[in-house]
């Protein structure tokens, strides 16, 4: 299908559904001194969303400023969110009324004058001091409507930079003595291409480096989908160092696939220059390798692969990257995605005692409170955000520094992540 083709019919999908959200709205304020002025105000808005949207998927987003895009996404999501709750509730009323509809000319005339008679409360007759189900149902279709529009709103204008510094302790069964205590910070999809604070991503940066770790951990997604992205902000995460390095991989956005070139030699040249900005950032790229992190007479093994997850073009080579690795070493993988975890790492490498990975930012939406975490995310991996253990190997999901879609997070906060690995042995 066409690009054309595709904006036309997501055009035609969404005006379906502002003209039936609008018929709440008109019927909502039919009473209203100053309606026309509302159902003015509703449209004006809509076409601006509309119009947004064609221009963003028409000109590509690409050459749009982070300003402007973000504006457009943030107010399209806040539109159709709320919208698609007015819906609902306007559906639920259509059904309704159509079951009374049902009910009268199919059953009501069969009955007697006396069963008419017992079963008037189905009637929309509303009085002078009432309300109809139908209004009543509307108005708190509004009302519903506004509760996701305020809260996601809150996400973008609050939540999108409010880095929290998560700090875990993990048992390494075969860490040495020596490396006992070591600190590993680990930041994952970082998505410079959604960024329109760069004073923000900066405080970000600056909380991790006062947490003063001994290596730093990048688990992928530098960009959203061209490396130039990211030039904007190599002054800022160049100073992401560590006294043992900064070690990377790259994630499933890093490889140009979202795009469409204008040849194959188009997208290498800007794959080559994603390896390019790794060395420039000073952070060491592990595309299917590995390295020996020392301290003094002791080491641990860091190891790292390309993109390897369900549903997404797969690079990694776990068994390329663990080649020439002595068993009964401490083994540290950083690999994009966490499906890698139960679907290889658990099942053929059962010596790698922790994976660091990242890619579902936690949807940048659910609930954490204490313990107990929810997100969309969990329906679509069984390891989503925070640590995970199992007979004796550990996989820790970062929820991400940046944010990639929605700009904004609600719930689900970006995060710093420090890593205080123990030995067993001490």
């Amino acid at each position: 299908m066409s690009k054309d083709a595709m904006i036309m019919i997501a055009f035609a999908v969404l005006m379906l559904i502002e003209v039936y959200a609008y018929q709440a709205v008109k019927f909502a304020f039919k009473s209203f001194s100053k309606r026309k002025m509302v159902q003015a105000a509703y449209w004006v808005w809509s076409a601006l969303v509309l119009a947004g949207c064609v221009y963003m998927f028409a000109n590509g987003q690409e050459t749009m400023s982070r300003i402007l895009k973000t504006v457009i996404l943030s107010m399209f999501i806040v539109n159709i969110v709320s919208k698609l709750v007015l819906i609902i509730f306007n559906f639920l009323d259509d059904f309704r009324r159509l079951g009374l509809w049902i009910f009268r000319n199919n059953i009501q005339k069969k009955t007697t004058p006396q069963v008419v008679e017992e079963n008037t409360e189905i009637k929309e007759a509303p009085t002078s001091d009432k309300i109809s189900r139908s209004e009543f149902l509307t108005k708190a279709s509004l009302l519903a409507a506004s509760v996701p529009a305020a809260s996601f709103s809150f996400g973008i204008l609050s939540g999108a930079y409010d880095y929290r510094v998560r700090t875990k302790s993990i048992v390494i069964n075969d860490l040495p003595r020596a490396l006992d205590g070591i600190r590993i910070a680990q930041l994952s999809d970082i998505h410079t291409g959604s960024f329109y604070n760069k004073v923000a991503v900066q405080g970000g940066v600056d909380l991790l480096l006062k947490e003063k770790p001994d290596l730093v951990c990048f688990t992928g997604d530098l960009v959203n989908t061209v490396t130039k992205e990211v030039n904007e902000y190599f002054d800022v995460f160049k100073n992401v160092k560590a006294p043992l390095g900064v070690y990377s991989v790259l994630g499933n956005h890093d490889y140009g696939d979202y795009k469409t070139w204008s040849s194959a030699k188009a997208k290498q040249s800007n794959f080559e220059d994603m390896v390019d900005a790794h060395k420039h950032l000073g952070w060491d790229l592990l595309r299917n390798e590995n390295r020996q992190i020392k301290v003094g007479n002791d080491h641990l093994d860091i190891i790292g692969v390309e993109n390897w997850g369900h549903g997404f073009a797969q690079y990694g080579k776990l068994s390329d990257a663990y080649s020439h690795l002595e068993t009964g070493t401490a083994k540290v993988l950083l690999s994009h995605d966490p499906s890698h975890w139960d679907a290889e790492v658990r099942q053929d490498f059962k010596d790698i005692d922790l994976t660091l990975s990242g890619h579902t930012h936690g949807f940048q939406f659910g609930i954490e409170i204490g313990d107990f975490r929810w997100s969309p995310a969990q329906y679509r991996y069984a390891q989503w955000a925070d640590l995970y253990e199992k007979q004796g190997q550990s996989l820790y999901v970062n929820r991400g520094f940046g944010f990639h879609g929605y700009p904004g997070r609600l719930g689900i906060l970006p995060e710093i992540t420090i890593l205080e690995l123990k030995s067993a042995k001490a």
